[in-house]
């Protein structure tokens, strides 16, 4: 049994071949490209399948394709995609249709979480919960080594619960999203709204200790808004182990002043849930997505 994973994502497209032992066969990478709209992404992706499998006598295989944006469970579609001409499409049945066979498609930070869960810093736990920290903030569960979906197919969408109705407005819609105080885009905007000139990320944090008040405010923020969001999950879903991803996961800051402050705003004596860092790195996507398809094939 082999298996493709895809991370779609805004500016790439990597897909992997694996073997039933999750050992890399090949890898291809190709640029998204979405300035040229929908069907020349799907092109793409049969593209880079053809060419994992061009030459091969793989016999049977499945396909899963992690993506941004939340899968819609009534219609099939994708929504709240920052690749924004494949909001609105069913980009599994279209991509099954081109290649002549299955395809399973997935919320990216599920895809992250799942892998984490059975081959990362989340395996021989029960439940993991993966939080994914950059551009955006996701989120995604796992019990059993089993993703869940929830009834809604929105489990595990926890950068778009409210943490301040009266906050900043979110793309989603509504106003103070965990998203808009804990994405990357949400610390370089809060610094550019005050000191009038924009800031990369990394800088922030290198102003924060450089004597710069205001980036120093911006991260003093984000310690306060992570520990006390993260205890409000742990206090819903008391998880053995919270799995952290994304670029904001490699600042020092999340382990030196955010994740110690948690304990603080948690109604128990103690807290068992562990709080580490990914093993698996950027492939968390693309293995999670490979076992999303074998799952369901």
């Amino acid at each position: 049994m082999y298996m493709i994973g895809i991370d779609l994502g805004g500016t790439k497209i990597e897909a992997v071949l694996f073997d039933q032992s999750f050992r890399e066969l090949d890898r291809v990478r190709f640029e998204t490209r979405q300035q040229d709209g929908y069907r020349a992404i799907l092109q793409r992706i049969a593209g880079v399948c053809e060419q994992l499998t061009s030459g091969r006598t793989l016999g049977q295989y499945s396909i899963g394709i992690g993506t941004p944006g939340s899968i819609a469970r009534d219609s099939g579609v994708v929504r709240y995609s920052n690749i924004q001409c494949v909001n609105g499409e069913r980009l599994d049945r279209d991509i099954s249709t081109l290649l002549n066979r299955p395809v399973v498609i997935e919320n990216d930070a599920n895809c992250f979480t799942l892998a984490e869960a059975r081959l990362g810093a989340g395996e021989a736990h029960k439940s993991v919960f993966g939080m994914v920290l950059g551009t955006g903030c996701g989120g995604g569960l796992v019990i059993n080594n089993q993703l869940i979906q929830g009834a809604n197919g929105i489990a595990g969408e926890w950068g778009h619960s409210v943490f301040d109705p009266a906050g900043p407005t979110c793309y989603c819609g509504r106003q103070g999203c965990v998203e808009r105080y804990l994405s990357g885009n949400a610390l370089e905007g809060q610094y550019q709204e005050i000191k009038g000139h924009h800031l990369s990320l990394a800088d922030i944090v290198t102003a924060s200790g450089s004597g710069d008040e205001i980036a120093r405010g911006v991260m003093s923020r984000f310690v306060d808004v992570f520990a006390r969001a993260t205890a409000n999950l742990i206090s819903v879903l008391d998880p053995d182990v919270i799995v952290l991803g994304g670029g904001l996961s490699k600042i020092s800051t999340v382990y030196e002043q955010a994740i110690p402050r948690v304990a603080s705003c948690i109604m128990n004596a103690s807290v068992r849930t562990k709080i580490v860092s990914n093993v698996l790195g950027a492939e968390a996507g693309v293995i999670g997505a490979a076992m999303l398809g074998a799952d369901t094939k």
